[in-house]
Parts: structure tokens; sequence; C-alpha cells
């Protein structure tokens, strides 16, 4: 038996190679969320109504939607002026690249014409979603399920979340080739195709340019940092992260910090400067936690791809520990609050950050440092101090002010009981 071992070794060694093993991790875009990470919360990593893409095709509660994706393939080709084999051709000449942007892909996705339909049909279903969601085209009854009035208030907000899942992507090189391919008649098809994934996303009708990206997830990762140049890239390569942890927002508030709403709604867009934090606008509601999960998985998972989003999340659990704290950002207009109560949003960052490996090189980490050096300026330190003691209730304000009222009759009291000895009177 251990001699059959050893000859199975020797065989592996000869064909074993660490560049062919380096090329192959860089193909990789799309992975499965690891087990230690889906504990936490399984819900935000698996899709609600459809499926995208190899990993979760074929469960259950996503099969409904197996028909609307059909139908809207055959809208697809019924509108273009394009024979379907052009469509499958262009897909086959990229087959393989395809088929390695996938972590894992299970043995039975590794026949390429079953890979390649399944490519097609989710692909044609994206670019039907996008094209009538802003009614670039729209063919279909004024009663659809999916693409109609009705549908798109009911069912798109759903379809929107499933298609930010890091284990429900497909590459956007199939969304490029299949979009290219029907619309020449859109100049420069790829920027609009770009426009109309962020708009989609994102929900809004003004979207930064990004460029094009890895798959959907990653081109909505882009839009959220756009516009703001990246520290790393003005500190010193050799200096170190300071590893600090920044006060509550009722705590920097205590010391004379003040906030204000950044000037860019870029995750990125963190500053401290002369006792102000600019923070970014943030809308906190039912996607919030689902969309942060998936997008630091990605950030774990994509070697290169950074820790932006990671890094702001950390930043935000470290300013927000309760109520009090989402109260004072929401007073600000930074948090904007669409799930209910304060409490619940600072119990949502509080949970995002669970389990969080922070890169000691963060972009944020300068913030950090001149944060807390704020704090620890002697005043700055009595001021808080100050207020956590005397001002946190009524009570011990009414206390403080008793004090003094006592202490000021005592110096009067005292003031006029010498005063005669060293300022007699004519008499």
């Amino acid at each position: 038996m251990g001699e059959n071992w050893v000859i199975d070794v020797k065989g592996k060694l000869e064909s074993f190679s660490c560049e062919e093993e380096e090329k192959q991790w860089k193909k990789h875009s799309i992975y499965r969320v690891p087990h230690c990470l889906t504990e936490l919360n399984r819900k935000a990593y698996k899709p609600q109504v459809v499926s995208f893409g190899p990993y979760h095709h074929g469960d259950e509660n996503l099969m409904p939607m197996e028909e609307h994706k059909q139908r809207a393939l055959l809208h697809f080709f019924k509108r273009s002026d394009k024979p379907v084999e052009e469509y499958w051709n262009d897909l086959e000449a990229v087959a393989e690249q395809l088929m390695g942007s996938y972590e894992g892909l299970a043995e039975e996705w590794k026949d390429k014409g079953r890979f390649l339909e399944l490519m097609i049909r989710d692909g044609c279903f994206v670019l039907e979603i996008l094209l009538t969601s802003y009614d670039v085209a729209n063919d279909y009854a004024s009663n659809d399920p999916i693409f109609s009035a009705h549908g798109k208030l009911h069912n798109m907000p759903y379809i929107r979340r499933d298609m930010l899942m890091i284990e429900n992507q497909i590459p956007f090189l199939v969304l490029q080739k299949l979009f290219a391919t029907q619309s020449v008649r859109y100049s420069k098809s790829e920027e609009f195709l770009n426009k109309l994934i962020l708009k989609f996303c994102t929900n809004s009708l003004d979207v930064p340019r990004v460029g094009s990206g890895l798959h959907v997830l990653d081109m909505y990762r882009k839009s959220m940092l756009h516009a703001c140049p990246d520290r790393r890239a003005r500190s010193s390569p050799t200096e170190e992260g300071t590893g600090e942890i920044v006060r509550s927002a009722t705590e920097l508030n205590e010391s004379g910090i003040r906030f204000k709403k950044s000037k860019t709604q870029s995750l990125k867009d963190i500053t401290f400067r002369n006792g102000v934090l600019r923070l970014p606008v943030i809308v906190v509601d039912d996607t919030t936690e689902s969309v942060f999960l998936n997008l630091m998985a990605y950030e774990r998972l994509q070697p290169g791809a950074g820790n932006e989003v990671t890094s702001y999340v950390f930043f935000m659990d470290n300013i927000v520990d309760s109520a009090k704290d989402v109260s004072v950002l929401h007073a600000k207009g930074i948090i904007q609050n669409a799930v209910g109560s304060d409490k619940a949003v600072a119990k949502l960052f509080n949970h995002l950050s669970k389990d969080v490996t922070l890169d000691p090189e963060s972009g944020l980490d300068e913030v950090h440092k001149q944060v807390n050096d704020y704090c620890k300026k002697r005043w700055n330190e009595w001021r808080a101090n100050l207020i956590h003691t005397y001002f946190r209730s009524p009570w011990a304000f009414l206390s403080l002010l008793a004090a003094i009222f006592l202490l000021i009759l005592t110096v009067a009291q005292t003031f006029y009981s010498i005063y005669p000895y060293f300022s007699p009177s004519s008499h």
C-alpha cells in the first residue's frame, strides 16, 4: 500500500508546476463562500428567487424562475437580427476562460455544451432585466409577472439582491459577448452596458464610470469606491499600521470632534481634519447586511481585490457601538435609517465585523491615528471626562450647577466677611 502511494506521488511530481498552479489561481473570480463565513449568516449568501451560474442552479426554491429565464431567452433572440449560432460561437471561443472563472466547478458543469447553455440562458436573462428596467427594449406583455411595471415593483428588488451575491455571479465576459453581438446599433456598447448594470444595482440614474469588471458584484464594488484617491499610495512603503481602535461616535463627540458628510459617497472618502471627521452617507435598509457580507467575502477570497469595503465596515463598527451612536450620525445626515430602530442599525454594524480579518496596512489607518491623537490631547480628554461625568443625565448636570452655585455663595460670603477689615468705613 505504501509503495503505491510513493509511486502515485512521484507521478504527480513529474507533472507538477508552480507556474501552472499560479495561472490556475489567476483564472478564478467567482467563489464558494467558506463554511466559516456562511455559519454567521447563511441566508446572506444564498439566493432567494433566482440563480445565476452553476453553484445554485437546480435549487428547488429557485426553479420557478427557470421558466421566466427561458421566456426571456426567446425575447432576446427574437429581437436580434443575428442567428443563434453566432451567439453560441462567440461564447464557445472563450468557454475555457469562462469555466476557469469558477473555483471548484463541479464535474457536471465541465461538459462544455451544458455549461454554455447555462451561460447563454442566464446571461440573456440578466440583459433582459437591464434592458427592460430602463425601457431600452421592452416587448413583453403589460401583465408579464417579471418584466411589466407590476413585476418590476414586486420582483426586481429581490432579483437585484440575488444578483449581488458572490456565489451567484456569471463572468462579465458573458454579458459583454451577448450584448455586443446583439447591440451593434449602440455606440460604445460596453460603456452603455456598464451604465445599465450600475443603474440597476445602485437604483440611481447618476452612476460613475468604473470601466469593466470581473462580474456584476465586482463592478458594484468599484462604484462604491469611485472618485477618491487611494490613501495607501500616499503612505511610506515602510510605514506600519498602528492597529488602533477608534472610539464610539458618542465619545468622539464628547471629545469635541464634529461629524460632517463627505463630499462624495465613496467608502474611501473618510477624512479627519481640524477636529472634523467626514464620512460618506450610507442608506441602511433590508439589503445592506447581505450586500456588505458578500462584498467582504469577495475581498477575502479574491487576491489583489483590495480591502477597502472591509476597512470601512471595521471603522463603522468602531464608532457605532449603540443606538446613541447611530442617533449622533443620523442627526448629521451620515446614516439614513430605513430599517426601523437605531438599535437595529447598531446591531447590524456590530454583526458585520464579526470574525473580520483587518489588513494591517488598511487605507483608514492614518485616519485612526489622527482621530486618536486628537482625543489624547489633554484639553480634549478633560472635556470628554467632564461631559461623561456631569452631562450624561439631567440630575448630574443639576448637581453640578448646585455645587457651582454653593461655591459662588461661599466665595461671596467670605468676601463680604473680610472686606470690612481691609476697607473700614468713614465712621
